[in-house]
């Protein structure tokens, strides 16, 4: 029987070897008025079907785990959202593509639920700073609601 050693050990890891390694967990929330229009925002409009939300920045070097998506206070009715990135840029990577639903899509915020990243898409290591977006569908939001969306990582550090 063979012994296979994939040379992994260390590879993009900064800091020193520790035994808490670089795990982390960015946390991003989304809330909304009575009106449906984000708060906090730069645009104080309802979202409607289609929009595109940027919830913050994932630091270049980031490799991309997993996430939870907490819907604890619902969106009006037939809303659902898909969940990714885009690289701050603008500009895709040739080895690292952005992917406005890498975490999900088709996700329906009219329920209250924790969910976890539903698609089956392999860990990927951000080429460089991108930001977390959520695309709305389905409906307009017309009311206030709550999203948080945990991303579970390694911060290997830029290339």
């Amino acid at each position: 029987m063979a012994t296979v050693t994939l040379n992994q050990l260390g590879k993009r890891q900064f800091g020193g070897v520790s035994p808490f390694g670089n795990l982390t967990e960015l946390h991003f929330k989304l809330t909304t008025n009575s009106a449906g229009g984000a708060e906090d925002a730069n645009s104080a409009a309802a979202l409607a079907s289609g929009d595109k939300v940027v919830l913050g920045v994932l630091p270049a070097g980031m490799r991309l785990s997993d996430a939870q998506i907490i819907i604890s206070t619902t969106f009006t009715a037939s809303v659902t959202g898909s969940i990714g990135f885009e690289y701050a840029d603008g500009v895709d990577d040739d080895e690292v593509a952005q992917d406005a639903a890498y975490f999900g899509s088709g996700l329906v915020l009219s329920t209250a639920a924790r969910l976890r990243a539903a698609t089956a898409k392999a860990p990927v290591i951000l080429a460089k700073d991108a930001n977390l977006v959520l695309i709305t569908g389905g409906a307009a939001n017309a009311k206030a609601a709550r999203l948080d969306v945990i991303v579970s990582g390694e911060l290997t550090g830029p290339k």
